[in-house]
This record gives C-alpha cells, sequence and structure tokens, in this order.
C-alpha cells in the first residue's frame, strides 16, 4: 500500500483537534508544558489541581485549542470519582490521560556531600531525618495517585477508541496513559532523596504493568511513561521558567558526571514528546518509558 503525501504531513502525523484531555498538575511547571503543548494542537485540556486559583490563572484558549480548570485532588478517590462523573456528562469519553501529579517528598539534603559530618554515623541520620508517615504519603501521591487516577478513567478511555476500517487497519484513535515519571526512578543514586526515587522507579514499573495487563485483556488502552531529566518546575528549586544554565542544571540533577547537554530541558522538548505518544504517530508504541533528559542516564549510574 502507498502512502500519500499528506499521510506524513504534520497536520495528520500530531493531529489533536477536538480532542478531551485530561493533565493532572497540569497548572505548573512541567505539567503546564506539556498543557500548553496539547492545546497549541487543537486538544480540549482539563488542568486538574487541588488549587483552584492556579488552574484558573492558565486556563483559556491556547493556540488552536484551550486549556480548561479542573479541581481535582489525585489523593482522594471521592475526587477522583467527581471528576470522571464531570467527564462523563461533559463528554461521554476521555482520549487520553496524563498523569503528572506529584511531589518532592522527604530528602536528606547533606547526603551527597560525602564530608558531611552525618557520613559518619549515615545509617542512623538517615534514620532520624525521614518517617514512615512521609514516605506513606509520598507514595499515595507519586505511586498510588496513577493507579487509581488510570483504573477511574479507563472505562472513558475504552470509549474513545475508533477502530480502523477492514482488518490490520491503522486505529482512527487510539486512546492513551501517559505517566510523568522521572530519570531519578531510572538511575542509580539517591541525590538526597531515597524516597522520591524509589516512587519513581514504582511509578515507572507500574506502567509496565498496566500496559501489559491491560493489553492482555484486549483492553486498546495503551500506556507509557515519560522520565523527564532537568527541567524548570515547583520541584527544583523554584526554577519555572524551564531554562537552566549548566551550573544550574547539573546542580539539580546531582548526578557523578556533568550532563551532556550541558543545559536543562525546554518546554518545547518535553511537550513534543507526549505529544508523539498521544497523537497519531504515537499509535503503536505502548509500554515504554521514554527518558528525556539531555544524556543524564546515560552518563550516570
Amino acid at each position: 500500500m502507498s502512502s500519500t503525501p499528506e499521510e506524513f504531513s504534520v497536520a495528520n502525523l500530531f493531529n489533536l483537534k477536538g480532542k478531551i484531555a485530561l493533565v493532572t498538575g497540569g497548572g505548573t511547571g512541567i505539567g503546564l508544558m506539556i498543557s500548553q503543548g496539547l492545546a497549541a494542537n487543537g486538544a480540549i485540556v482539563y488542568v486538574g489541581s487541588r488549587r483552584k486559583e492556579v488552574v484558573e490563572k492558565v486556563s483559556g484558549p491556547f493556540g488552536a485549542g484551550e486549556i480548561r480548570p479542573l479541581v481535582l485532588d489525585v489523593t482522594d478517590k471521592e475526587s477522583i470519582l467527581s471528576a470522571v462523573a464531570f467527564f462523563e456528562r461533559a463528554h461521554s469519553k476521555l482520549d487520553f490521560l496524563v498523569n503528572n501529579a506529584g511531589q518532592v517528598g522527604p530528602t536528606s539534603d547533606w547526603f551527597t556531600e560525602l564530608s558531611a559530618p552525618e557520613q559518619k554515623e549515615v545509617g542512623n541520620n538517615l534514620f532520624k531525618d525521614q518517617s514512615l508517615e512521609a514516605w506513606a504519603s509520598h507514595w499515595q501521591a507519586n505511586v498510588g495517585s496513577i493507579f487509581f487516577v488510570t483504573t477511574a478513567f479507563l472505562e472513558l478511555l475504552k470509549k474513545a477508541y475508533i477502530p480502523g476500517q477492514g482488518d490490520g487497519y491503522v486505529e482512527r484513535w487510539s486512546p492513551s496513559v501517559v505517566n510523568i515519571t522521572s530519570i531519578s526512578g531510572i538511575m542509580k543514586l539517591a541525590q538526597d532523596h531515597f524516597c522520591y526515587n524509589a516512587a519513581k522507579a514504582a511509578a515507572n514499573h507500574l506502567t509496565l504493568m498496566l500496559s501489559t495487563e491491560l493489553a492482555l485483556r484486549r483492553v486498546l488502552v495503551r500506556v507509557n511513561a515519560i522520565a523527564p531529566g532537568v527541567y524548570g518546575s515547583e520541584m527544583t528549586s523554584g526554577h519555572t521558567n524551564g531554562h537552566f544554565t549548566a551550573a544550574a542544571a547539573n546542580a539539580v540533577g546531582k548526578g557523578l558526571t556533568p550532563l551532556p547537554s550541558a543545559r536543562g530541558g525546554t518546554d518545547r522538548e518535553i511537550a513534543g514528546t507526549v505529544l508523539y505518544l498521544v497523537s497519531p504517530s504515537g499509535f503503536y508504541t505502548n509500554g515504554q518509558i521514554i527518558a528525556v533528559d539531555g544524556g543524564f542516564v546515560a552518563t550516570n549510574p
């Protein structure tokens, strides 16, 4: 079967016109970069956040699409079910979901400084620094939320599937879930925060399990993850513009070797990767974890 030039056009490869999306934690930082990138390409993007004033501030027309506010607490089942009921009434489906909400969690800020006095009793000081309650709360926000939000919206995602015509034809729409994790869940360094890195590793593995178990059941919803490197956000020392110098990016990354890219990531790079996964160009991609990190995990263990 021969292809036409139109099939390879940007308008066809990345078209999201009129598609309905939910981005959790999408009012600031990486979430906002993603929300704007999706809206610019035609999607109606609902930004879910506990902070109503934050999501209302970023709402409105954006490019070919629109950003809309949605009050949502991803750690509360009643709040999640309320959001599901809203989408059922308003749209009867959800074309794709981006699980982006998360938090930093407990840290031990002295840990990467090998000359710090706390290193003399490293185990005792790590034990005293943190609490089981803080770990539980953090995992609820960074791992549990992905499971509960995804499973709650699964029926609405299934309704968005549009098959192709005939046996073996490409889907007219393939719904998907994209989990925003972190390179911290891939690398073997703690970067001062064991809890965060362990949770992000769990989020990566949860992505793989959801993808596999849904595929085995012929549930036609793809699940992938993006593991960002150093990007500007509320988590990264208050940086919000997405533009890091080499020194700032290395300070945040806390790697053993400098970032090969010698800079932080930009809004176009993270938004473009999400755009690929949720749009027709990514319909054949399922169960993948894509690191978008300027080479960080290539040069750090």
